[in-house]
């Protein structure tokens, strides 16, 4: 691991820049204060389009996941610096994971919230940013798997839990 992330002005191709976009979130990944939290907000946001069907969010778990393990090493491996805090595509799969799992059998439709499923919208982000801040075991474990794969996982992990201990609040 290097002190330095390596600084880089371009890429050089398509499947860079593609990587990019898609690491940071559309370039979400580069706020200036909290990218993390604002990635997870685009989590909550990606949920409220998709809402709870249980094989389309399948669908997108499924589909962060690969776009996101792709993305996150690409990235990585650009700029030579581990788990670049830009890359948030991790917590957009995360904080989604979180919600469709506490939700999945709920009757939600997408962008129709009553005001007590939004409070379980807001528990489900914060339980989601405690989880992947605390790293509780085995979430710390897995970021250390390397590259796009270890990115993903813990907050793949993180969210299981902040989704499995939101669906207990909600019994």
């Amino acid at each position: 691991m290097n002190a330095k992330p390596r600084e880089h002005t371009g890429y050089r191709s398509f499947p860079d820049s593609l990587a990019h976009l898609l690491a940071t979130a559309g370039g979400l990944g580069y706020a200036p204060v909290a990218p993390g939290t604002v990635g997870s907000l685009a989590g909550v946001g990606l949920f409220w389009a998709v809402g709870q069907p249980l094989i389309l969010g399948l669908i997108t778990v499924f589909m962060l996941t690969g776009v996101g393990i792709w993305a996150a090493t690409r990235v990585e491996r650009m700029t030579e610096e581990h788990d670049p805090t830009r890359v948030v595509v991790d917590e957009v799969a995360g904080q989604f994971l979180t919600l469709w799992l506490a939700w999945s059998f709920q009757p939600v439709s997408a962008g129709q919230f009553s005001l007590r499923e939004l409070v379980f919208i807001g528990a489900g982000f914060l339980l989601f940013r405690f989880f992947d801040i605390v790293k509780p075991a085995p979430v710390r474990q897995l970021e250390r798997l390397g590259e796009g794969f270890g990115i993903m996982a813990d907050d793949l992990m993180a969210g299981i839990y902040a989704g499995l201990t939101l669906h207990l609040l909600d019994r």
